[in-house]
């Protein structure tokens, strides 16, 4: 069993990954008011200490403690680090994004710190911004000087803030969305304390207001966490880490792709050139904004170059690059900027229409944009160097390219670095279509009359500004199982089901092909050609179909004839209503931007 100690936002973020698993799990908060919904996970209430903590986890078998707490809940750290080492149990801490500390802050290490700063400069109309749980902390400087708390507007915080003799008239309560400049004009302090609480704890919208109005701002640093801990800050990282820990927890294990292994490569080639010093590890920041470390398989070093290289890990996904070594050679470059150059195993393009230059390596936008932002990262803290040579290879990748799509899409040579979150999710067993069976099962018991079924992350955020009164619940991926999934919505009686789709999907699913998975089924130009001229669509737009690589070209070529895209939805509702009695279905063609 695992345990998340949460009540946070990065608690809830522990709840939605750990529920895609479809594993029970326990969920402890220090009170019972947190309004959260666990699919599969138990809510235990109440704080605990290292005894009750201790035997908590002999009772219930637990394996992995996921520290998803406040950063400053600094007793309950050093209470999950003792149980830890007295029962051997691996912790995870999903920790907070923070930007980087601005140093002309005043940044403090305690309260007590903090009150010595404004007692030494005169600071009288203080607004304090660290929460209710810290005025105690700060009765020293409140008892003698009046000041502001803020505090969240619920009746728990008031008796808390008025059982610890803070005068009422004083108080503050949080607004949701709050404008924190109209406040600051409002009070006009002399000065602001918080604490560095992270991007979820409004910490850069605290900050910024005051700079803009010239107040000066105290900050109270994060306390550090136990070093035995391994420390995410994000879904995909807590998820491999829990993989990994907790082994058959998660049906499936996720990994990540050519493009992030590619990225990490080049951070730590580049930083080897930098420094002259072998890398053992590499991290570098995913699509989302979390980090992710990697273990460095090799590094060496030229005259004028250092070379490393990463091992794909895909997980349980049935790619053929994984257990293969992404390399990045590095070398200095007179031109400034970030260049890409051929590499052994890498493909080229040799056809317009992928968003890459023809004649220029095949490595995708989001792995381009990745390694450049990153180099130039670490390039602006050397500036004596002004440009840099990538060079992308994959030994092996020349053969590797003959078991993709490579050749259809007109990529020759070698294999192409892609991937759009950098992370690789395994959409390929009866373990993914099971979790789709409990997230509908789910989704009923929550008296949910209508889901939605989107492919992915990308089209369920279109989707959820559409129907935005359905609760979190309502919208499941199907990944690739059309048909698995609307036979489940159809089992479990949901009454009305929403399929969002987007085109490269839905010139599979029109075809008839209720399993989209890439290894299975391919786009079909001959067929999308019939689906031209049964629309009416005009010749010399018909013609340009035989020159695509990917479907979404067709919503260019077809942008004055919108009979294609009806006729393309009609086709995909006739496969999809044989399969469904009971259930109303409507279909969204979801365009790319």
């Amino acid at each position: 069993m695992v345990l998340i100690f949460g009540g946070t936002t990065e608690g809830r973020t522990a709840v939605r990954v750990l529920d895609e698993a479809g594993t029970p799990y326990y969920y402890s908060t220090k009170s019972d008011t947190q309004q959260i919904e666990c699919k599969h996970g138990t809510r235990v209430a109440g704080g605990m200490d290292t005894s009750e903590m201790q035997n908590f986890c002999t009772r219930h078998d637990i394996r992995l403690i996921v520290d998803a707490a406040h950063p400053f809940a600094s007793q309950l750290h050093a209470n999950i680090a003792a149980v830890s080492e007295r029962l051997d149990i691996p912790v995870i801490r999903l920790e907070r994004l923070y930007p980087e500390r601005d140093e002309s802050l005043v940044w403090c290490d305690s309260f007590d710190d903090a009150i010595d700063y404004l007692e030494h400069h005169h600071i009288h109309n203080l607004l304090a911004l660290t929460g209710v749980q810290t005025i105690d902390k700060m009765r020293r400087y409140w008892e003698k000087t009046p000041c502001w708390f803020r505090v969240l507007d619920r009746e728990q915080s008031l008796n808390l803030a008025l059982r610890a003799g803070f005068p009422r008239e004083r108080l503050l309560f949080w607004q949701d969305k709050q404008d924190e400049a109209v406040l600051f004009r409002e009070i006009q302090p002399d000065a602001i304390i918080t604490k560095e609480s992270g991007e979820s704890g409004f910490y850069t919208e605290k900050i910024t207001a005051a700079k803009a109005l010239g107040i000066p701002v105290l900050v109270i640093r994060r306390p550090a966490l136990p070093e035995s801990f391994y420390t995410v800050n994000g879904e995909h990282g807590l998820r491999y880490r829990v993989e990994r820990l907790v082994p058959g927890f998660f049906p499936l294990r996720s990994g990540f792709t050519t493009g992030s292994c590619a990225t990490a490569a080049t951070v730590a080639a580049l930083q080897g050139l930098l420094t002259g010093e072998p890398q053992q590890q590499s991290t570098i920041t995913l699509p989302n904004g979390e980090t992710i470390t990697f273990p460095v398989a090799s590094c060496t070093f030229a005259p004028n170059s250092c070379t490393c290289g990463i091992t794909k890990d895909a997980g349980d996904d049935p790619d053929v690059t994984n257990g293969y070594t992404i390399y990045a050679e590095i070398t200095p470059s007179a031109t400034p900027g970030v260049h890409f150059l051929q590499g052994e195993g890498v493909g080229t393009v040799t056809l317009p229409g992928l968003g890459i230059p023809v004649g220029e390596p095949a490595i995708n936008t989001t792995p381009r944009t990745m390694m450049t932002r990153e180099a130039e990262r670490l390039l602006r803290e050397h500036k004596d160097i002004p440009g840099i040579d990538i060079r992308i290879s994959v030994p092996g990748g020349r053969e590797l390219a003959t078991k993709t799509f490579n050749p259809r899409l007109g990529i020759t040579g070698g294999i192409s670095i892609i991937g759009t979150s950098g992370v690789v999710r395994p959409f390929s067993s009866e373990a993914f279509v099971n979790s789709i069976r409990k997230e509908i099962q789910v989704a009923k018991a929550l008296g949910c009359n209508h889901i939605v079924i989107n492919s992915g992350a990308k089209s369920e955020k279109t989707l959820r500004s559409r129907f935005p009164e359905l609760p979190d619940q309502a919208f499941i991926h199907y990944g690739n199982f059309i048909g698995e999934t609307l036979k489940l919505a159809e089992t479990e009686s949901i009454p009305s089901v929403t399929m969002g789709i987007m085109i490269g999907k839905a010139v599979k699913l029109a075809e008839g092909n209720l399993d989209t998975h890439s290894k299975h089924v391919v786009m079909n130009k001959a067929f999308i050609t019939r689906l031209a001229t049964e629309s009416q669509c005009p010749p010399s737009s018909i013609a340009r179909i035989a020159d695509i690589t990917l479907a979404r070209e067709l919503w260019d070529i077809f942008a004055d004839a919108p009979a294609f895209f009806d006729t393309l939805v009609q086709h995909c509702y006739a496969h999809c209503l044989p399969l469904l009695s009971r259930t109303r279905l409507e279909i969204i063609l979801i365009p790319e931007e």
